[in-house]
């Protein structure tokens, strides 16, 4: 099983509309882990968040997304991103953020959101240990 370069990383995750999972710590000492889309921008991955996981992310801000892919082993691919939360409340840097992942997808900047539909804060993920795998690498 061959690991991804950090560059191999930040591509895989830039690659397009994708869903990973988010596991948060639950109040009852288990995890709770969610499907969720997201996006990265620079070294951070973002998510929107409420529910149970905005909860949990409120009394522990460790957590771990995954996102992988793949048929067979031979084609598995993914990465594991375990880093410290951090929520994102200010609805000014939410909507800047949404536009800048809406850029990063290639939306023209005349149709970029002009508003946060929801209100929901976003949970900024600074990676403090990143694993990787990609087995279609010789």
């Amino acid at each position: 099983m061959a690991e991804m370069t950090r560059d191999e990383v930040n591509a895989y995750l830039d690659k397009g509309p994708r869903w990973g999972r988010l596991a948060t710590n639950g109040r009852n000492g288990y995890p709770h882990v969610v499907p969720l889309g997201y996006f990265r921008v620079g070294d951070h991955v973002y998510l929107n968040m409420r529910g149970q996981r905005l909860a949990n992310v409120r009394r522990d801000a460790k957590v771990c997304f995954v996102i992988d892919e793949g048929e067979g082993m031979r084609d598995l691919k993914g990465v594991v991103i375990e880093g410290d939360g951090e929520l994102v409340e200010d609805q000014a840097q939410v909507l800047e953020l949404q536009r800048e992942a809406a850029r990063k997808r290639g939306v023209p900047e005349a149709e970029l959101p002009t508003e946060n539909r929801g209100g929901r804060p976003l949970l900024r993920i600074t990676p403090r240990h990143i694993a990787s795998w990609d087995n279609s690498k010789p």
